[in-house]
């Protein structure tokens, strides 16, 4: 039987094909069900993705962990010395109104003054590379900051904090305030549910934000909203260029700020967000009112744009929406519409306070409605906030002034800052962030303050023993102003203990005044005088007795024939005593001769009439203030400078005779052009026209001869009416006879005199004359284009010394310049020694006080003395802290000092033993003993006393006086106590009423004996 065969189409035929095709589809129903699979592993990865989103939305927990990292790693700390890793901000209205921005230049400034940084904030290499990102450090900012200055002791001197008017815990704020605030500005952030969310930014509102800003793009009509919360505002309005958002660039560093600097502090930001609320509401920025300039924070805002007491309105505020509160609605109500209209007047503060207040009335009436539907406040306060007109003032309300002590005590220090920082005005230093420690004693300040401001009662003034001969026996003590300054010695520096006085005006009689401080003149005129006599000591002690015999001395130079004649008759005599020696040399007190100086011959008298007829030593004349010997020492000291200084004219003019006469006059002619006219370059460079003209005015003894020549020599082209104003400002009333100005203008015009004639009428060196009237045509001009300009004029003004004829007048003529030459140099001394001024009057009278001077400057020629010689710098300000406790923070002091050697040991001890010899002996005699320590020792106390009477006199033909018209009277003190402290006593009256008084210098003498007890404390026990 055959076996059978599978039909065609047959179920048993295809049995092997069917399992293999089984097979086949099993991997592709896998591999689709691992698509599935796959997918719906996707999809819950991105549902978890996006919970998770969601989630960290929310609660920013991703964020804080790390934010709160970053945060840690972005640190500072104080190091000494300079940071190499600083960096400062480049805007901000907040870093700049607190100085941040500035800082670099501020310390360049201070470092070119003297002083160094001794510490300054070191940032981590993580804060270095954020803030290389442009990300602001995270650190706590100040709501309040400004100036304050402090007191060796640690007492505040000066202190203001800008805004006046803050809330210091957020605690403070009241609650309807917060309410209203986060209402209109950023709803979530005081939302406690997520601890560690990021309250720099709400996504929701930022996503509206952006579409918002997408439709406006596209044209459509869209709302205007932000999406900036609070933390990126203050971002924004602190620390962006002008308090603005730029760009998308800039919002999203505004963010990136803020959310570092939420983090601050860790994870939970909850005390972060009310600290926000809290910066939001100090330092929202309000627009600006005069005069009080900016307004920063809703405290002064309520106060200068509505004249609200701030803690009155702050109390109403607190129990606004209570129904038991103790105020009535309407007083509520309109506190808060005003607290509202503030807050909501922040997106355009000028616009809506200044501009169109009415606009912020609408839109404050508008929120009003919206606060009330949303439950926030209760409907009944809401009518009454809606009949209620805002009731904005156009100008704030001037600062309450300072006590006048405040101003005082700080007025120096604030007066320095602003020049050393190069700050415009007070407003800009005020608000600075800046701690400023100084060298004053504050309780001593204000003892000796209260004491001087006693002084003005008559009965004060005559338990003090002031109502005596040469004190007050007559005129009113009440008009009578003192002042008094004290200075420590230190190594390398002197420091400012005291700087006081009575008056009620902002002017600081110490340094802010010009005064004649008379026989105070004396102690300068003595120091010049006995550093000839060491220079001169210096230039011979090493010779023979015969190279000395063999020199030629002049006749008329007395002092180098009495340094000479010592040094042959007593050789080998050291410094100190050819001093003493200088100091017994005798001179007539005589008032009876006539002396021909500053151009002009002129007669001097003695304050005590019983001196006219003595011989007396230096040493007595300077202890007893007689005038006419040191007129006398004075006409030897510019002998000197005629006779041997280098180069002198005197020297050039021996014999007329000389074949190199005219060679050696144009050398010299030249030469010494050169250096006067490099001297009154230094003087007049840089000013203007009329500083120029009142610089050289102040130089000219004030007749209408000098005064019209002097005017019309520097500026040519001064028309009449010019000159009419100019003349009669320098002269005063009636000293210019009726219709006189026409006169002088067309007799002392330039083209009628020669160069050296102009300058011999002034009494001004004619150089200095040519180069105020070139300096008017050629303002910037540089010193060597005025060598190139003068040549011809700097050989004309010797001219007339060529010429053999006249030859009187031209030696009348070559003294009276040489004496202007010679006061050059008597001026470059007194500089050196702290003189204030840039000029002297060429006149023997300088010697006597005919000069003006300043306390201060006298009191820094006592210093020199004190310090032996050495001129250290008088400090007031120890220490300077920019920006304390933030990223800036920089720390500076004055530098280190040796001090500059203006004065021979030697002679700043024989100057300080005969200023104890004027308080022993002579006429501050009232101070002797007055100073005890302790221990009962009197302390030494020398000194040197002056009275200045200052006058206008008007003379006629023959110098007959016609009218004498007091200005004001001042008597001087300057001291020094020990070898430690020194300091000055001036008392001063201005005006008519100082006819009333005839006090002398023994009045500051009695004025430092009561202020004695005061200063007993300082004096330690033992010393001397």
């Amino acid at each position: 039987m055959l076996p059978s065969l599978p039909v065609p189409g047959s179920r048993s035929g295809t049995s092997l094909p069917q399992a293999e095709r089984e097979r086949a589809r099993k991997p592709r129903r896998l591999r689709v069900r691992w698509r599935w699979v796959l997918a719906l592993l996707l999809l819950a990865a991105a549902l978890l993705c996006a919970l998770l989103l969601l989630e960290e939305l929310r609660t920013s927990e991703f964020q804080a962990r790390k934010l709160a990292e970053l945060a840690r790693e972005a640190t500072f700390r104080l190091e000494p010395g300079p940071s190499p890793s600083i960096r400062f901000p480049d805007s901000g209205p907040y870093d700049e109104r607190l100085g941040y921005t500035g800082l670099p230049d501020f310390v360049a400034r201070l470092v070119a003054s003297g002083f160094e940084i001794e510490s300054q904030a070191q940032h981590s290499p993580r804060l270095e590379q954020l803030e290389d990102w442009g990300i602001s450090p995270a650190y706590r900012e100040k709501d309040r900051a400004g100036l304050r200055i402090v007191g060796r002791d640690g007492a505040v001197l000066f202190g203001t904090r800008f805004p006046e008017h803050s809330y210091e815990r957020f605690e403070d704020v009241p609650t309807a305030v917060v309410d209203a605030l986060v209402f209109v500005e950023n709803r979530e952030v005081l939302d406690d549910r997520y601890p560690r969310r990021n309250p720099a930014v709400e996504w929701d509102r930022l996503g509206r934000a952006a579409l918002s800003r997408a439709l406006q793009v596209a044209g459509a009509e869209a709302d205007r909203s932000g999406g900036s919360t609070l933390a990126t505002q203050i971002e924004k309005f602190r620390h962006s260029p002008r308090g603005l958002t730029s760009s998308p660039g800039e919002k999203l560093r505004q963010m990136a700020s803020a959310s570092l600097r939420a983090y601050q502090d860790g994870e939970n930001t909850t005390a972060a967000r009310r600290r926000i609320v809290l910066d939001y509401v100090n330092s929202i920025p309000l627009a600006a009112a005069p005069p009080r300039g900016e307004v920063i924070g809703l405290g002064d805002a309520l106060s200068i744009w509505y004249g609200a007491d701030f803690a009155r309105t702050n109390e109403i505020l607190r129990t606004a929406s209570l129904p038991g509160s103790p105020h009535d609605l309407e007083t509520r109500a309109r506190a808060y519409k005003r607290a509202l209209s503030l807050v909501l007047s922040a997106g355009r503060p000028s616009y809506y306070l200044i501009q169109d207040p009415k606009a912020l009335e609408a839109r404050t009436d508008t929120y009003l409605r919206l606060l009330a539907d949303a439950g926030a406040i209760p409907t009944d306060l809401r009518d009454a906030a809606l009949a209620t007109e805002l009731d904005l003032r156009r100008r704030g309300e001037d600062a309450a002034p300072l006590p006048a002590e405040e101003r005082k005590s700080a007025g120096a220090v604030r007066a320095r800052l602003v020049a050393l920082l190069g700050l415009s005005d007070y407003y800009a230093l005020d608000r600075l962030d800046l701690d400023v420690e100084t060298t004053v004693i504050p309780s001593l300040q204000d003892e000796i303050t209260r004491e001087l401001r006693a002084l003005r009662d008559p009965e004060r003034a005559r338990e003090a023993g002031f109502l005596a001969k040469n004190l007050l026996e007559r005129g009113d003590p009440s008009k009578l102003t003192y002042s008094f300054s004290l200075y420590e010695r230190g190594p390398g520096e002197n420091h400012l203990l005291v700087q006081a006085d009575n008056s009620d005006q902002p002017l600081d009689m110490n340094e802010g005044v010009k005064l004649d401080l008379g026989s105070t003149a004396k102690l300068r005129t003595l120091a010049t005088y006995l550093e000839i006599v060491a220079e001169l000591h210096s230039r011979f002690a090493g010779e023979h007795r015969e190279t000395l015999a063999a020199i030629e001395v002049e006749p008329a130079d007395r002092i180098t024939r009495f340094v000479i004649d010592q040094l042959i008759s007593r050789p080998g005599l050291p410094l100190p005593g050819l001093l003493e020696a200088a100091l017994e040399r005798r001179y007539s007190a005589s008032p009876w001769e006539t002396f021909y100086t500053g151009g002009g011959q002129h007669h001097f008298g003695n304050f005590n009439e019983e001196d006219d007829e003595r011989v007396l030593s230096v040493r007595s004349a300077f202890t007893l203030s007689v005038n006419l010997v040191f007129i006398r020492l004075m006409r030897d000291v510019v002998n000197y400078y005629i006779h041997q200084a280098p180069g002198s004219s005197a020297a050039l003019l021996k014999d007329p005779r000389d074949p190199r006469r005219e060679q050696y006059l144009r050398r010299f002619a030249d030469q010494e052009g050169r250096i006067y006219l490099e001297s009154f370059w230094r003087k007049y460079h840089g000013k203007q026209a009329e500083e120029r003209r009142a610089a050289l005015l102040r130089g000219v003894r004030v007749t209408p001869r000098r005064v019209a020549m002097a005017l019309r020599a520097a500026s040519p082209e001064m028309d009449f009416e010019a000159f009419q104003t100019a003349i009669r400002a320098q002269l005063p009333e009636g000293k210019l006879a009726p219709g006189i100005e026409r006169k002088l203008y067309e007799s002392y015009s330039p083209a009628r005199f020669s160069l050296a004639d102009q300058g011999y009428i002034a009494g001004v060196h004619p150089l200095e004359l040519w180069l105020v009237g070139y300096l008017d045509s050629h303002p910037d001009t540089t010193l060597r284009q005025v060598f190139e300009a003068s040549s011809e004029q700097r050989i004309s003004v010797y001219q007339w010394l060529f010429s053999r004829h006249r030859k009187r007048a031209q030696d009348r003529r070559i003294r009276s310049l040489l004496e202007i030459e010679a006061f050059l140099e008597v001026h470059r001394n007194w500089q050196a020694h702290g003189y204030p001024f840039d000029s002297l009057v060429p006149s023997l009278a300088t010697a006597i006080g005919s000069a003006a001077d300043r306390p201060s400057a006298l009191a820094e020629l006592a210093g020199i003395i004190a310090n032996g010689g050495l001129r250290v710098p008088a400090l007031r300000i120890a220490r300077l802290r920019f920006a304390g406790d933030t990223p800036y923070e920089t720390v500076l002091a004055p530098a280190p000092t040796e001090g500059v050697r203006v004065m021979p040991e030697a002679v700043a001890a024989a100057l300080r033993l005969a200023m104890v010899d004027v308080v022993e002996h002579g006429t501050a005699v009232r101070a002797r003993g007055a100073l005890v320590a302790g221990d009962g020792r009197p302390a030494v106390v020398g000194g040197k006393t002056g009275t200045g009477d200052h006058r206008y006199k008007i003379f006629g033909p023959g110098g007959t006086l016609l009218e004498s018209r007091v200005v004001n009277r001042t008597a001087t003190f300057v001291f020094l106590i020990d070898d430690r402290y020194y300091g000055v006593v001036t008392a001063f009256v201005h005006g008519p009423e100082a006819a009333g008084f005839a006090f002398t210098s023994s009045l500051p003498a009695q004025i430092f004996r009561v202020l004695a007890p005061s200063l007993a404390k300082l004096v330690p026990a033992g010393a001397g």
